[in-house]
Protein backbone atom coordinates (compact mmCIF):
# COMPACT_ATOMS: atom_id res chain seq x y z
CA UNK A 1 0.00 0.00 0.00
CA UNK A 2 0.73 3.96 -0.82
CA UNK A 3 0.55 5.27 2.86
CA UNK A 4 1.18 9.10 4.29
CA UNK A 5 1.32 9.98 7.60
CA UNK A 6 0.65 13.67 8.46
CA UNK A 7 0.19 15.47 11.71
CA UNK A 8 4.05 15.28 13.11
CA UNK A 9 6.85 17.34 13.13
CA UNK A 10 8.64 14.46 11.29
CA UNK A 11 11.37 12.00 11.46
CA UNK A 12 13.59 10.89 12.64
CA UNK A 13 12.30 11.51 16.06
CA UNK A 14 13.73 14.79 17.53
CA UNK A 15 10.94 16.02 19.24
CA UNK A 16 8.40 13.78 21.41
CA UNK A 17 5.62 11.09 21.01
CA UNK A 18 4.14 11.57 17.81
CA UNK A 19 7.21 11.82 16.27
CA UNK A 20 8.91 8.54 17.98
CA UNK A 21 5.38 6.68 17.10
CA UNK A 22 5.65 7.88 13.56
CA UNK A 23 9.30 6.55 13.22
CA UNK A 24 8.77 2.92 13.95
CA UNK A 25 5.48 3.00 12.67
CA UNK A 26 6.71 3.81 9.28
CA UNK A 27 10.25 2.25 9.18
CA UNK A 28 8.36 -1.12 10.01
CA UNK A 29 5.60 -0.99 7.22
CA UNK A 30 8.66 0.01 5.14
CA UNK A 31 10.16 -3.37 5.98
CA UNK A 32 7.15 -5.14 5.33
CA UNK A 33 6.96 -3.78 1.71
CA UNK A 34 4.58 -1.00 1.58
CA UNK A 35 5.55 2.45 0.46
CA UNK A 36 5.28 5.11 3.07
CA UNK A 37 5.65 8.91 2.89
CA UNK A 38 6.29 11.06 6.27
CA UNK A 39 5.41 14.80 6.39
CA UNK A 40 7.96 16.80 8.23
CA UNK A 41 8.56 20.32 9.42
CA UNK A 42 10.99 22.22 7.72
CA UNK A 43 12.64 23.64 11.04
CA UNK A 44 12.87 19.99 12.46
CA UNK A 45 14.05 18.18 9.31
CA UNK A 46 16.38 18.86 6.75
CA UNK A 47 14.65 20.31 3.37
CA UNK A 48 18.02 17.92 1.93
CA UNK A 49 16.81 14.82 3.54
CA UNK A 50 14.53 13.07 0.96
CA UNK A 51 15.02 9.65 2.95
CA UNK A 52 14.93 8.03 6.47
CA UNK A 53 15.69 4.44 6.24
CA UNK A 54 13.26 3.42 3.37
CA UNK A 55 10.80 6.03 4.47
CA UNK A 56 9.76 9.08 1.75
CA UNK A 57 10.40 12.35 3.18
CA UNK A 58 8.34 15.44 2.48
CA UNK A 59 9.21 18.53 3.63
CA UNK A 60 7.03 21.28 3.73
CA UNK A 61 7.39 24.88 5.59
CA UNK A 62 4.89 26.16 8.08
CA UNK A 63 4.36 29.41 10.74
CA UNK A 64 6.68 29.02 13.75
CA UNK A 65 3.89 29.88 16.08
CA UNK A 66 3.02 27.93 19.32
CA UNK A 67 -1.00 28.44 17.98
CA UNK A 68 0.04 28.02 14.55
CA UNK A 69 2.35 25.24 14.08
CA UNK A 70 0.71 22.16 13.87
CA UNK A 71 -2.44 23.07 12.04
CA UNK A 72 -0.73 24.82 9.05
CA UNK A 73 1.85 22.18 8.16
CA UNK A 74 -0.69 19.77 8.49
CA UNK A 75 -2.78 21.89 6.13
CA UNK A 76 0.06 22.00 3.63
CA UNK A 77 0.72 18.53 3.84
CA UNK A 78 -2.75 17.64 3.01
CA UNK A 79 -2.88 19.31 -0.14
CA UNK A 80 0.25 18.50 -1.13
CA UNK A 81 -0.84 14.74 -0.19
CA UNK A 82 -4.25 15.07 -2.98
CA UNK A 83 -1.40 14.45 -5.45
CA UNK A 84 0.48 11.52 -4.04
CA UNK A 85 -2.77 9.49 -4.43
CA UNK A 86 -1.89 7.35 -0.91
CA UNK A 87 -4.35 4.19 -0.22
CA UNK A 88 -4.23 5.61 3.21
CA UNK A 89 -3.50 8.03 4.97
CA UNK A 90 -2.80 8.79 8.83
CA UNK A 91 -3.48 12.13 10.42
CA UNK A 92 -1.74 12.46 14.31
CA UNK A 93 -3.34 15.10 16.53
CA UNK A 94 -7.31 15.59 16.80
CA UNK A 95 -6.10 19.29 16.09
CA UNK A 96 -5.90 18.38 12.50
CA UNK A 97 -9.31 16.81 12.39
CA UNK A 98 -10.62 19.52 9.58
CA UNK A 99 -7.81 18.92 7.24
CA UNK A 100 -8.90 15.05 7.05
CA UNK A 101 -12.06 15.95 4.46
CA UNK A 102 -9.15 17.80 2.03
CA UNK A 103 -7.99 13.85 1.09
CA UNK A 104 -11.38 12.17 1.81
CA UNK A 105 -12.94 14.82 -0.69
CA UNK A 106 -10.62 13.49 -3.51
CA UNK A 107 -10.16 9.71 -2.82
CA UNK A 108 -7.78 8.98 -0.32
CA UNK A 109 -9.50 8.16 2.98
CA UNK A 110 -8.29 8.87 6.08
CA UNK A 111 -7.57 7.94 9.62
CA UNK A 112 -6.93 10.25 12.69
CA UNK A 113 -5.27 9.46 16.00
CA UNK A 114 -6.61 11.91 18.50
CA UNK A 115 -4.28 11.21 21.15
CA UNK A 116 -4.83 12.16 24.32
CA UNK A 117 -7.49 15.02 26.08
CA UNK A 118 -5.67 18.10 24.42
CA UNK A 119 -8.18 20.48 25.77
CA UNK A 120 -7.21 20.02 29.42
CA UNK A 121 -3.26 20.95 29.08
CA UNK A 122 -2.18 24.22 30.80
CA UNK A 123 -0.44 25.60 28.05
CA UNK A 124 -3.38 26.48 25.83
CA UNK A 125 -5.41 29.60 26.22
CA UNK A 126 -9.11 29.84 26.74
CA UNK A 127 -9.15 30.22 22.50
CA UNK A 128 -7.29 26.60 22.39
CA UNK A 129 -9.40 24.91 24.58
CA UNK A 130 -12.17 25.84 22.66
CA UNK A 131 -10.38 24.98 19.46
CA UNK A 132 -9.29 21.50 20.51
CA UNK A 133 -12.73 20.80 21.96
CA UNK A 134 -14.37 21.47 18.13
CA UNK A 135 -11.82 19.61 16.65
CA UNK A 136 -12.50 16.46 19.11
CA UNK A 137 -16.06 16.89 17.72
CA UNK A 138 -14.83 17.22 14.37
CA UNK A 139 -12.41 13.72 14.44
CA UNK A 140 -16.00 11.85 15.27
CA UNK A 141 -17.20 13.23 11.81
CA UNK A 142 -14.67 14.23 9.09
CA UNK A 143 -11.86 10.83 8.77
CA UNK A 144 -13.23 7.55 7.80
CA UNK A 145 -11.83 6.10 11.16
CA UNK A 146 -10.93 7.37 14.48
CA UNK A 147 -8.00 5.64 16.60
CA UNK A 148 -7.89 5.82 20.34
CA UNK A 149 -4.25 4.78 22.22
CA UNK A 150 -5.85 3.91 25.16
CA UNK A 151 -9.49 2.64 26.64
CA UNK A 152 -9.93 5.45 28.76
CA UNK A 153 -9.48 7.85 25.85
CA UNK A 154 -11.29 5.77 23.78
CA UNK A 155 -14.33 5.32 26.70
CA UNK A 156 -14.31 9.22 26.68
CA UNK A 157 -15.08 9.37 22.69
CA UNK A 158 -18.09 7.07 23.49
CA UNK A 159 -19.28 8.95 26.54
CA UNK A 160 -18.79 12.40 25.59
CA UNK A 161 -19.01 12.22 21.52
CA UNK A 162 -20.98 8.58 21.35
CA UNK A 163 -18.73 7.63 18.99
CA UNK A 164 -17.00 3.98 18.65
CA UNK A 165 -13.18 4.01 18.03
CA UNK A 166 -10.45 1.56 16.71
CA UNK A 167 -7.96 1.41 19.98
CA UNK A 168 -4.44 0.83 18.80
CA UNK A 169 -1.69 1.67 21.58
CA UNK A 170 2.03 2.27 21.05
CA UNK A 171 4.44 -0.01 21.18
CA UNK A 172 8.06 -0.32 22.85
CA UNK A 173 11.43 -2.26 22.48
CA UNK A 174 12.49 -4.84 25.14
CA UNK A 175 16.29 -4.41 25.90
CA UNK A 176 18.12 -3.46 28.28
CA UNK A 177 22.13 -3.34 28.78
CA UNK A 178 24.39 -1.53 30.47
CA UNK A 179 26.84 0.54 29.16
CA UNK A 180 29.09 2.83 31.36
CA UNK A 181 30.79 4.66 28.53
CA UNK A 182 27.59 5.89 26.97
CA UNK A 183 26.10 7.88 29.95
CA UNK A 184 29.38 9.47 31.54
CA UNK A 185 28.72 12.24 29.56
CA UNK A 186 25.96 13.49 31.52
CA UNK A 187 27.93 12.38 34.63
CA UNK A 188 26.52 9.43 36.18
CA UNK A 189 26.92 6.12 36.34
CA UNK A 190 24.48 2.99 35.40
CA UNK A 191 22.07 2.56 38.16
CA UNK A 192 23.15 5.13 39.98
CA UNK A 193 20.88 8.03 38.75
CA UNK A 194 16.91 8.47 38.35
CA UNK A 195 15.44 9.09 35.29
CA UNK A 196 12.58 11.27 34.21
CA UNK A 197 11.79 12.36 30.71
CA UNK A 198 8.97 14.52 28.83
CA UNK A 199 8.86 17.84 27.03
CA UNK A 200 9.19 20.65 29.73
CA UNK A 201 5.18 22.00 29.99
CA UNK A 202 3.01 22.41 32.98
CA UNK A 203 0.76 19.25 32.71
CA UNK A 204 3.93 17.13 32.59
CA UNK A 205 4.73 17.99 36.35
CA UNK A 206 8.63 17.99 36.16
CA UNK A 207 7.92 20.86 39.16
CA UNK A 208 6.31 18.11 41.57
CA UNK A 209 9.57 15.34 40.59
CA UNK A 210 11.91 18.13 41.08
CA UNK A 211 10.45 18.94 44.82
CA UNK A 212 10.08 15.47 45.77
CA UNK A 213 13.67 14.36 45.01
CA UNK A 214 14.92 17.53 47.04
CA UNK A 215 13.17 15.41 50.02
CA UNK A 216 15.04 12.37 49.03
CA UNK A 217 18.29 11.45 50.79
CA UNK A 218 20.13 9.76 48.28
CA UNK A 219 23.84 10.53 46.49
CA UNK A 220 21.82 9.45 43.06
CA UNK A 221 21.25 12.26 40.38
CA UNK A 222 18.19 12.81 39.13
CA UNK A 223 18.68 13.26 35.28
CA UNK A 224 15.43 15.99 33.55
CA UNK A 225 15.41 14.87 30.03
CA UNK A 226 13.44 17.09 27.50
CA UNK A 227 12.40 20.85 26.54
CA UNK A 228 9.86 22.48 25.01
CA UNK A 229 9.55 25.21 22.72
CA UNK A 230 7.12 28.39 24.01
CA UNK A 231 7.72 27.56 27.64
CA UNK A 232 11.04 29.30 28.29
CA UNK A 233 9.23 30.97 31.54
CA UNK A 234 8.18 27.36 32.97
CA UNK A 235 11.95 25.92 32.29
CA UNK A 236 13.02 29.07 33.89
CA UNK A 237 11.14 28.32 36.90
CA UNK A 238 12.20 24.85 37.09
CA UNK A 239 15.79 25.53 36.63
CA UNK A 240 15.42 27.94 39.83
CA UNK A 241 13.77 25.35 41.78
CA UNK A 242 16.69 22.98 41.10
CA UNK A 243 19.47 25.45 41.81
CA UNK A 244 21.29 24.45 44.80
CA UNK A 245 21.21 20.62 44.19
CA UNK A 246 23.98 19.95 42.46
CA UNK A 247 22.07 16.26 42.30
CA UNK A 248 19.91 17.37 39.83
CA UNK A 249 20.82 17.94 36.25
CA UNK A 250 19.34 19.13 33.16
CA UNK A 251 20.11 17.18 29.95
CA UNK A 252 17.46 19.12 26.99
CA UNK A 253 16.29 16.70 24.06
CA UNK A 254 17.97 13.82 23.63
CA UNK A 255 17.12 10.90 21.11
CA UNK A 256 17.95 7.69 19.12
CA UNK A 257 21.18 5.71 20.78
CA UNK A 258 21.83 8.17 23.34
CA UNK A 259 18.24 8.50 24.67
CA UNK A 260 18.02 4.30 24.49
CA UNK A 261 21.08 5.06 26.93
CA UNK A 262 20.29 6.67 29.48
CA UNK A 263 16.81 4.58 29.47
CA UNK A 264 18.80 1.35 29.51
CA UNK A 265 20.96 2.75 33.03
CA UNK A 266 18.60 3.94 35.02
CA UNK A 267 18.25 2.71 38.54
CA UNK A 268 14.55 3.90 37.98
CA UNK A 269 12.25 6.38 36.01
CA UNK A 270 9.58 8.45 36.82
CA UNK A 271 6.58 9.28 35.02
CA UNK A 272 4.44 12.65 35.90
CA UNK A 273 2.20 13.66 33.23
CA UNK A 274 -1.04 14.19 34.08
CA UNK A 275 -2.81 14.88 30.35
CA UNK A 276 -2.75 12.56 27.34
CA UNK A 277 -3.16 8.86 26.64
CA UNK A 278 -0.92 6.60 26.53
CA UNK A 279 2.66 7.88 26.55
CA UNK A 280 5.72 6.37 24.69
CA UNK A 281 8.28 7.28 26.77
CA UNK A 282 6.59 5.35 29.71
CA UNK A 283 6.38 2.68 27.67
CA UNK A 284 10.16 2.75 26.62
CA UNK A 285 10.75 3.23 30.25
CA UNK A 286 8.98 -0.40 31.04
CA UNK A 287 10.71 -1.29 28.19
CA UNK A 288 14.35 -0.83 29.00
CA UNK A 289 13.61 -2.69 31.83
CA UNK A 290 12.97 0.41 34.43
CA UNK A 291 11.27 0.28 37.82
CA UNK A 292 8.97 2.90 36.89
CA UNK A 293 7.01 5.18 39.56
CA UNK A 294 3.92 6.77 37.73
CA UNK A 295 1.18 9.54 38.92
CA UNK A 296 -1.77 7.53 39.10
CA UNK A 297 -4.00 8.69 36.54
CA UNK A 298 -6.17 6.42 34.44
CA UNK A 299 -4.10 6.26 31.39
CA UNK A 300 -1.07 5.58 33.13
CA UNK A 301 -2.41 3.09 35.33
CA UNK A 302 -4.31 1.56 32.63
CA UNK A 303 -0.33 1.25 31.05
CA UNK A 304 1.63 0.16 33.89
CA UNK A 305 -1.47 -2.35 35.85
CA UNK A 306 0.52 -3.62 38.62
CA UNK A 307 4.05 -3.58 36.87
CA UNK A 308 4.97 0.43 38.42
CA UNK A 309 4.63 1.88 41.85
CA UNK A 310 1.84 4.49 41.79
CA UNK A 311 1.80 7.63 43.67
CA UNK A 312 -0.28 10.53 43.75
CA UNK A 313 1.74 13.95 44.76
CA UNK A 314 4.70 15.17 45.52
CA UNK A 315 5.06 13.82 48.98
CA UNK A 316 3.78 10.40 48.20
CA UNK A 317 6.33 9.94 45.23
CA UNK A 318 9.00 11.37 47.94
CA UNK A 319 8.43 8.59 50.06
CA UNK A 320 7.76 5.67 47.59
CA UNK A 321 11.46 7.35 45.89
CA UNK A 322 12.90 7.02 49.12
CA UNK A 323 12.14 3.66 49.88
CA UNK A 324 12.62 2.44 46.15
CA UNK A 325 16.28 3.48 46.48
CA UNK A 326 16.82 1.60 49.88
CA UNK A 327 15.38 -1.64 48.23
CA UNK A 328 17.60 -3.01 44.63
CA UNK A 329 15.36 -6.40 45.03
CA UNK A 330 12.14 -4.30 44.75
CA UNK A 331 13.28 -2.51 41.93
CA UNK A 332 14.32 -6.01 40.31
CA UNK A 333 11.34 -7.24 40.79
CA UNK A 334 9.68 -3.90 39.14
CA UNK A 335 11.81 -4.11 35.97
CA UNK A 336 10.52 -8.26 35.22
CA UNK A 337 7.55 -7.57 35.65
CA UNK A 338 7.35 -4.05 33.49
CA UNK A 339 9.01 -5.83 30.59
CA UNK A 340 6.62 -8.77 30.83
CA UNK A 341 3.82 -6.42 30.88
CA UNK A 342 5.35 -4.63 27.55
CA UNK A 343 5.89 -8.11 25.91
CA UNK A 344 2.23 -9.09 26.34
CA UNK A 345 0.35 -5.94 26.18
CA UNK A 346 2.64 -3.38 23.99
CA UNK A 347 4.78 -5.46 21.60
CA UNK A 348 5.59 -3.19 18.41
CA UNK A 349 4.81 -5.92 15.72
CA UNK A 350 1.01 -6.16 16.74
CA UNK A 351 1.17 -2.70 16.99
CA UNK A 352 1.69 -3.23 13.52
CA UNK A 353 -0.16 -5.89 12.27
CA UNK A 354 -3.28 -3.41 14.04
CA UNK A 355 -2.54 -0.23 11.67
CA UNK A 356 -1.86 -2.56 8.66
CA UNK A 357 -5.31 -4.20 8.73
CA UNK A 358 -6.71 -0.60 9.59
CA UNK A 359 -5.34 0.61 6.06
CA UNK A 360 -6.05 -2.58 4.20
CA UNK A 361 -9.47 -2.17 5.28
CA UNK A 362 -9.83 1.86 4.23
CA UNK A 363 -8.24 1.24 0.97
CA UNK A 364 -10.40 -1.88 0.54
CA UNK A 365 -7.43 -4.59 0.53
CA UNK A 366 -7.02 -7.90 2.42
CA UNK A 367 -3.87 -8.73 4.48
CA UNK A 368 -3.95 -12.13 4.88
CA UNK A 369 -2.97 -13.93 7.82
CA UNK A 370 0.48 -15.64 6.24
CA UNK A 371 1.01 -12.25 4.17
CA UNK A 372 1.61 -10.88 8.06
CA UNK A 373 3.64 -13.98 9.05
CA UNK A 374 5.63 -13.14 6.16
CA UNK A 375 5.75 -9.95 6.61
CA UNK A 376 6.92 -9.74 10.03
CA UNK A 377 9.69 -11.68 9.05
CA UNK A 378 11.00 -9.70 6.73
CA UNK A 379 10.67 -6.83 8.73
CA UNK A 380 12.74 -8.05 11.67
CA UNK A 381 16.00 -9.46 8.70
CA UNK A 382 15.62 -5.56 7.44
CA UNK A 383 15.49 -3.95 11.41
CA UNK A 384 17.97 -6.05 12.31
CA UNK A 385 20.13 -4.21 9.56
Amino acid sequence: MRIAILGTRGIPASYGGFETFAEHLATRLVARGHQVTVYCRAHYVSPRQLEYHGVRLEVLPTIRHKYFDTVVHTFLSAIHGVSGRYDAALICNCANAPFSLILRLTGTPVAINVDGLEHKRKKWGWLGQRYYRLAEYLSTLLPNEMVTDARVIQDYYLARHNTTSTMIAYGSEIERRPDRAAVRKWRVEPNRYVLYVSRLEPENNAHLVIEAFKKVRTAYRLLIVGDAPYAEQYISSLKARARGDKRIIFTGFVFGQDYRALQQNAYCYIHATEVGGTHPALLEAMGYGNCVLTLATPENMEVVGDAGVPYIDEFDLAEKLQRVLRDGSLVQAFRNRAQQRVQSHYDWDTVVDQYEQLFARMSGQAIKSEQQVAAKAESARVLQK
